[in-house]
């Protein structure tokens, strides 16, 4: 069928597909899925597809297909959602096709005889959940790193843990209460043959390239609880939080100096809102074609990962400490994920705000920056508070 012709065929038919039923379709032939919703917009956009591939660093953002990648903490390799099918939703409902792609979907899900159980087989990970540190042996994570800082060893360090937490809650309409109550934030749910299936709703952009022209990326740290009534520009932020923000900024800042890129803008810092939390934010700007950049992209990401807000810094003793003693493997947890050259777009955010489905439990993932000055009972807090993003809409 033609664009204007599936459009009349679906308002005379008064087909109203439903996200749920489109996704239990593709899931029950094995297929792998992303969907997500843009932070500040509302349409909801998903990737069906057979089979993900493997990305080396080596391949070039801009020369990437349409498609939705997905990459751990330890980015030895990345992996490509291809797009196979590619629909937008709003609010769970099927809107109207808007591209010939579009509509090359429409004609397929047309054809199919949609799954209606409503048992949505996700894909599972069998390893197993990872090891879940106690109040007390983060406490005493967060000391170790302290007591290296002191020593010399980097300035910065970014211990996680997880927690577990019981399966009990529908999947999809948690995805859809992340999207209303956090406007701002890139809120997505993937499910593959290779990685399972995570949730997540996350502030951070890591690498932005808006029409093969513009080049953002972000420098997001220092938390505080945030409730209605709060007036932003009187914010108080403490030394350590504000160190803590400067350190993200000047890691971005030494990347631009490795390329010799020194034209770019900064905006910043900012107390923003994300979610239940409050953080300082600044916002680099390039001009790929002032600068005659144009795979700033791919350069960047491939320098900024992981920066020093999910990591440390220096990155090399920070990631060497983690690896030590941090006790289990991230897996995608602040790792990057995002939709690359949809729309002429490509927009990757920090894995952050997130969980990993399990068969029988939840595994909910967070951490926290540690400077010189840290606490370490208030670092458990503030990855105390960050998991709420995800609790609060589940239980």
């Amino acid at each position: 069928m033609t664009l204007a012709h599936l459009i009349q065929t679906e308002k005379k038919e008064n087909k109203a597909f439903h996200v749920k039923g489109v996704i239990e379709t593709a899931l029950d032939k094995g297929d792998n899925f992303a969907l997500w919703r843009l932070p500040n917009e509302t349409a909801q956009q998903l990737i069906l597809a057979k089979s993900i591939k493997t990305l080396s660093q080596e391949d070039a953002l801009e020369e990437l297909p349409e498609g939705f990648m997905i990459t751990p903490f330890n980015a030895v390799t990345r992996s490509f959602i291809p797009v196979d099918y590619f629909f937008q939703f709003n609010k769970g409902l099927l809107q109207p096709p808007q591209s010939t792609k579009e509509t090359d979907a429409h004609n397929w899900l047309h054809q199919q005889q949609l799954s209606s159980s409503g048992n949505l087989s996700f894909h599972i990970q069998k390893s197993k959940a990872p090891f879940a540190a106690d109040t007390n042996t983060f406490k005493e994570l967060v000391r170790k790193g302290v007591e290296h800082i002191e020593a010399g060893a980097f300035e910065k360090v970014v211990p996680s843990r997880t927690r577990n937490i019981p399966n009990r809650f529908d999947v999809l309409d948690a995805f859809e209460k992340l999207c209303t109550r956090y406007p701002t934030a890139m809120v997505s749910l993937i499910s593959t043959t290779e990685h399972g299936t995570w949730l997540g709703a996350t502030p951070e952009i890591l690498v932005s390239i808006e029409g093969n022209t513009i080049f953002k990326t972000v420098a997001l740290a220092g938390t505080k609880a945030w409730h209605e009534g709060i007036d932003l520009k009187n914010v108080a932020w403490t030394q350590k939080e504000i160190e803590e923000q400067a350190l993200v900024e000047r890691y971005i800042i030494s990347c631009l100096k490795k390329i010799r890129l020194r034209e770019y803008e900064e905006q910043g810092p900012k107390t923003i809102v994300a979610g239940n939390l409050m953080h300082l934010k600044s916002t680099f700007t390039v001009d790929m074609q002032a600068s005659n950049f144009s795979q700033l992209g791919s350069t960047m990401l491939n320098l900024l990962h992981p920066t020093s807000a999910v990591c440390g810094m220096p990155k090399e003793p920070a990631l060497d400490f983690l690896q030590q003693h941090e006790g289990y493997d991230r897996e995608l947890y602040s790792g990057y994920l995002g939709p690359v050259n949809i729309h002429g777009n490509t927009n990757l955010f920090v894995n952050l705000r997130c969980l990993q489905l399990k068969k029988e439990e939840a595994i909910l993932y967070a951490g926290a920056g540690v400077t010189v000055d840290s606490d370490p009972q208030k670092e458990w807090e503030e990855t105390e508070m960050k998991m709420k993003t995800l609790e609060s809409v589940i239980q």
